[in-house]
C-alpha cells in the first residue's frame, strides 16, 4: 500500500485465522499498523446464512456477528504483527464491554471495522472496535481476548 502500512487479502486472512464459511466475517484487512490498529472490510451480502432467520423479510446483520467481525479483524492484525502466518494460532474472547448498536447493517452494506489496541503485546489484548457504514457508526465495543499459540 502507498501509506507503507500492511494489508491482508482473503488468502492471507485464511492463512492467519481458522474461520471459514459460514463464520469467516472479514474479507480484507487494511492499514495494519503493527499490533496498534487496523481496518477490516466486511461486504455484507444476502447470501449469508443468518439472514434466513434474522429477520425473514427484513434482513439485519446480528450485532454479535458485527462484534465477531471486529474480533476477527483484530486477530488478523495481531497475526500479521507477530508473524503468525501459517502458525495455526487461536484467539479467544475473554470479555465484551460497552457494546452499543447505532444503525442497522443490511445486505449491500460494506462494514469498515476500525480496531485499536488499548492494551496488549503478550498473550492478553484489549481492543476498542468501531463498525461503520459509509462513515456512519453502526456498532462499537471493547473486547478482551487471549492469544493461544501452538506449541512448537
Amino acid at each position: 500500500m502507498s501509506d507503507g502500512l500492511a494489508s491482508a487479502d482473503i488468502q492471507l486472512i485464511q492463512r492467519i485465522i481458522p474461520h471459514r464459511y459460514p463464520f469467516l466475517l472479514v474479507d480484507r484487512v487494511e492499514r495494519i499498523d503493527g499490533d496498534k490498529s487496523a481496518v477490516g472490510i466486511k461486504n455484507v451480502t444476502m447470501n449469508e446464512p443468518h439472514f434466513q432467520g434474522h429477520f425473514p423479510g427484513t434482513p439485519i446483520m446480528p450485532g454479535v456477528t458485527i462484534i465477531e467481525a471486529m474480533a476477527q479483524t483484530a486477530a488478523v492484525m495481531v497475526g500479521v504483527a507477530k508473524g503468525l502466518v501459517d502458525r495455526r494460532f487461536l484467539i479467544y474472547f475473554m470479555g465484551i464491554d460497552a457494546a452499543k448498536f447505532r444503525r442497522k447493517v443490511v445486505p449491500g452494506d460494506q462494514l469498515q471495522l476500525h480496531i485499536e489496541t488499548k492494551r496488549g503485546g503478550g498473550k492478553i489484548f484489549k481492543f476498542h472496535g468501531r463498525a461503520t457504514v459509509e462513515g456512519e457508526l453502526a456498532a462499537e465495543a471493547e473486547f478482551t481476548a487471549m492469544l493461544d499459540l501452538p506449541k512448537d
